[in-house]
């Protein structure tokens, strides 16, 4: 698993960059993560005229629940989530937004065992983002939530090298709409390990539908894709992760390449690439050999080296900077919807560190019609993905779900996303929302 947020109090502080490191918060450093910057400002989003009142952005995206007192609820859960500082527990937002005694109780009802349906809600959530955002990539990044005990839904132990330990967590992975400064949550999927996938009575004590099987971590990339592409009318944009291994990339390219996404994927050095069309043998190999697959890096060092591009990009500070770009064209697998296999043109790239004379992070992307400024301003989103992943545990209560269940898991994330994307872009200040 690669460029995962992983979101803990007391932790040490990551970088968020793209690669092998993870994002790792911690409660009381808001000063390295939760800048104004971060959590947002209308002046840094550009929609300063667009001051939708949380009610009205409330009943847009829970139009269809059947009862007033959802709708109700609902409000007061987003309220909360905007206007609660620290732990967003529900006793916390509940006293922060509201005088009802009953409200703790009612809220934990509404995100855990009320009826409705968060999949509908994150598409009212992506219509209203796609009248006031055009993202510039689908960007998709997984998070590690550190969690106490063993009940809540996925928990497992996994190590996690930022931290050397292994610790108690949920994995989990999230889709963003991204473009410059702004990465806005719309999908999450929570990974089942394979012993809770196939123990009958954890699924029915946390209620995990039958219709959710196992599935390998590479798959929730491209189920979060196909899911948005299916289900909203927002334009297509390139789908921009980190694939890690051989193992998670192979099956996230040709499945991204079948259903006509284009991409541009961190991959592993060692990834293992289809040979060319027509290699040339070697001499003393025997004909009819197979020709050794290349590694990303060996390939890289083979053909890209000699004449480096040379550019300037834009960093995440905003300020400019010459870089050198390694770059060779590469064959790319194609698996379609029908099950026919075949393959397309791809290119690999990466800046090349003059001083040590090797390559950095590694990348294998579709679009061989975009130019390298173009590829690298989208590989570069990855890196604020991450960060976002961070500033939403810091600031906005990804890791403060309280329950343990499936579906309550899924509704606090989607209400958590629907609070960010309002803070972001409604261009009303967070403190407006603590008048319930």
């Amino acid at each position: 698993m690669a460029a995962t947020g992983v979101i803990g109090r007391g932790a040490a502080i990551g970088r968020g960059a793209v690669g092998d490191r993870r994002t790792v918060i911690g409660r009381g450093t808001a000063g390295d993560r939760g800048t104004a910057g971060d959590r947002g400002t209308a002046g840094d989003r550009g929609t300063a005229g667009d001051r939708t009142s949380i009610s009205a952005f409330s009943q847009e995206l829970f139009a269809q629940l059947p009862r007033t007192d959802q709708m109700r609820w609902a409000e007061v859960y987003l309220r909360g989530l905007l206007a609660t500082r620290g732990r967003k527990s529900v006793r916390r937002m509940a006293e922060t937004v509201t005088s009802s005694a009953t409200a703790s109780q009612s809220l934990q009802q509404f995100v855990n065992a009320s009826p409705w349906d968060w999949n509908a809600t994150r598409q009212e959530l992506v219509r209203w983002i796609d009248g006031r955002f055009t993202p510039r990539a689908w960007t998709v990044v997984p998070a590690v939530l550190p969690k106490r005990g063993n009940h809540s839904v996925g928990v497992h132990r996994r190590f996690v090298p930022e931290l050397d330990r292994t610790v108690n967590c949920q994995l989990s992975v999230g889709l963003f709409l991204s473009g410059g400064r702004e990465h806005l949550p719309v999908g999450w999927r929570l990974h089942l390990p394979e012993p809770w996938a196939e123990d009958p009575e954890a699924r029915r004590r946390v209620r995990v539908p039958d219709s959710v099987p196992f599935r390998p971590h590479w798959a929730h990339t491209v189920g979060l894709v196909e899911a948005l592409s299916a289900h909203s009318t927002i334009a297509p944009a390139p789908v921009v992760a980190d694939v890690g291994s051989t193992a998670g990339a192979h099956p996230v390219v040709e499945r991204l390449n079948g259903g006509g996404y284009g991409f541009v994927l961190a991959v592993a050095d060692d990834l293992r690439l289809l040979p060319d069309p027509s290699p040339v043998r070697p001499a003393g190999a025997a004909a009819g050999a197979r020709p050794a697959l290349e590694t990303a890096r060996q390939k890289l060092l083979r053909g890209g080296v000699r004449h480096p591009h040379i550019t300037t990009v834009v960093g995440p500070d905003g300020r400019p900077r010459r870089v050198q770009v390694v770059s060779v064209p590469t064959r790319t697998p194609v698996l379609r919807p029908d099950g026919t296999r075949t393959v397309a043109p791809g290119r690999l790239f990466a800046e090349w560190d003059p001083a040590h004379r090797r390559p950095g992070r590694v990348w294998l992307t579709n679009l061989v019609q975009h130019r390298m400024e173009e590829l690298l301003a989208l590989a570069q989103l990855l890196g604020g993905a991450a960060g976002t992943v961070a500033a939403m545990g810091e600031h906005h209560g990804i890791q403060d779900f309280e329950g343990r269940s499936f579906p309550g898991w899924h509704r606090h994330m989607t209400l958590v996303s629907a609070a960010y994307a309002y803070q972001r872009l409604s261009g009303v200040p967070a403190q407006a929302s603590r008048a319930a």
